[in-house]
């Protein structure tokens, strides 16, 4: 049963953080867009690989509770 919880400890943990994450990030990158549509490719790129970062953070969330699943 605490096998149970871990897991869903580490889910909860390892979701919550990067989609907070991901949202500051796309809100932060429409604002600066807003107010400087010139440079909105640079800030697109760079907002891009920012959440690519983070949903990283993601995947080694569930890998750990894969982990904790089968092991």
């Amino acid at each position: 049963m605490s096998d149970s919880f871990a897991i869903a400890l580490v889910m909860s943990v390892g979701s919550i953080a990067p989609a907070i994450a991901i949202g500051m990030l796309v809100s932060k990158g429409l604002e600066a867009i807003g107010r400087n549509p010139e440079a909105a490719s640079k800030i697109q790129t760079n907002m891009v690989l920012g959440m690519a970062f983070a949903e990283a953070i993601a995947i080694y969330g569930l890998v750990v509770a894969l982990i904790l699943k089968f092991v």
